[in-house]
């Protein structure tokens, strides 16, 4: 059961014993101040609160019904900063595992780098914490498929950080694509940037304020440089995949809703070589190739017409597609309460409640970020894969399977 019911239970059950609640119920418990009552408010932990995550400080520090009550880094300084911000009744972690024992704590907002994404989100479902994860949901495709196990194990709601999915123009595409407005789809193109590579960066005195060796975590052994930590990680092969999985976790994510493959995907990758494939291109079980370039944004063509779409931008050849109305009996996709981005959290918000999935729930998640892993491993490889999107598979390729689940640091395992 999730703890936030136990504490209405507690809090019921002390008014009922009048004699004694003034002992121990605040105005604060009962709603004072302009707030909710403590059995109804969310308290909201903050792993990871440089970048990304000192976005989404922002959008809890202030908030009365879904609170920060702690804060977790392994830069002193990070976390330092994060917990003035919030005030002194935020408690401060240095240790993810230590936050997720707080009882204070009913969901987290997971804003690390991505080699830590599986192991913090499958210990905050066994921990019986909701969890908000930013995109790409993992660094592996075994590590995406052990964070929807978990999850469903326990019951949790998990939102992905593609938070495009709430935004009104990608919805809108969509919805004209999976309704036939441009006909059959006969192409998409997805433009983002390329895979990760090694890292050969030399060794550098690391800063008294950070844990490195915490930050590392999972991922292989190597000294600290100041091009890692904090925000360049995404070069490196060790901790991301780069462009492909940064904005490819947005881009390739659209392209599936675009196509209606939440729970499936490609069953071929082909690198660029050259001759037949002048870039690296998937191809779905229904015939639609998916190429990497060539968009601003995504790029739907079908038979009848085109749409492209990207933040601030929809463009239609006719130019009429995209002033239809999508009718009644059209397609109609999940919905965020806002078309913003923040219309990701308050949908994570609203389903914590309810215990509905979100609209980036952890089985569209998974299934994006595979995409974005099968085009990094065609390009390392440079070779074609053939993949079974139902088992999960690459099929005849021994060394290429290998890849699917990354090793980890001895202490830390799925």
């Amino acid at each position: 059961m999730h703890q936030r019911a136990s504490r209405r239970d507690f809090l019921a059950a002390a008014l009922a014993g009048g004699a004694v609640a003034p002992y121990f119920l605040t105005s604060n418990a009962l709603g004072a101040e302009g707030g909710p009552p403590a059995s109804e408010r969310v308290g909201i932990g903050h792993i990871g609160i440089n970048w990304m995550g000192g976005g989404h400080l922002g959008a809890y520090a202030q908030n009365k019904e879904y609170p920060s009550v702690a804060v977790c880094d392994c830069d002193e300084h990070h976390l330092t900063k994060a917990k003035n911000r919030v005030g002194d009744h935020c408690k401060a972690y240095a240790d993810f595992r230590d936050l997720l024992t707080d009882r204070d704590v009913d969901a987290v907002v997971i804003a690390v780098p991505d080699h830590w994404h599986a192991i913090i989100s499958i210990r905050a479902a066994e921990a019986g914490k909701d969890i908000y994860c930013e995109k790409p949901m993992s660094l592996g495709i075994r590590d995406a498929r052990a964070m929807v196990n978990a999850v469903r194990r326990y019951e949790r709601v998990f939102q992905t950080g593609s938070q495009q999915r709430s935004s009104a123009n990608f919805r809108y595409a969509c919805e004209l694509v999976r309704s036939g407005y441009i006909g059959k789809v006969l192409t998409i193109h997805v433009g983002v940037g390329g895979p990760s590579g090694p890292c050969y960066l030399p060794a550098e005195p690391t800063p008294d304020h950070i844990d490195w060796d915490m930050w590392l975590g999972p991922a292989p052994w190597r000294p600290f440089h100041r091009n890692i930590h904090p925000v360049r990680w995404r070069a490196f092969r060790d901790y991301s995949g780069g462009g492909m999985t940064d904005w490819g976790a947005h881009h390739f994510d659209i392209a599936q809703w675009g196509l209606g493959m939440d729970e499936s995907g490609p069953v071929e990758v082909h690198p660029p070589d050259g001759k037949e494939y002048k870039q690296l291109t998937y191809k779905y079980a229904n015939g639609v190739p998916m190429f990497h370039g060539g968009a601003n944004g995504v790029l739907f063509t079908g038979t009848d017409g085109r749409i492209e779409v990207n933040r601030g931008h929809l463009r239609s050849w006719p130019a009429e597609i995209i002033k239809t109305p999508i009718g009644p009996s059209d397609v109609h996709l999940y919905k965020s309460p806002s078309n913003s981005w923040t219309g990701q959290n308050l949908n994570w918000q609203q389903c914590i409640k309810t215990r509905q999935r979100p609209i980036c729930d952890v089985e569209i998640g998974c299934r994006s970020v595979t995409v974005c892993h099968l085009g990094n491993l065609a390009y390392w490889l440079k070779r074609p894969l053939r993949w079974d999107p139902a088992k999960e598979e690459i099929l005849g390729d021994e060394e290429a399977s290998r890849w699917l689940e990354r090793p980890k640091r001895a202490s830390w395992h799925l």
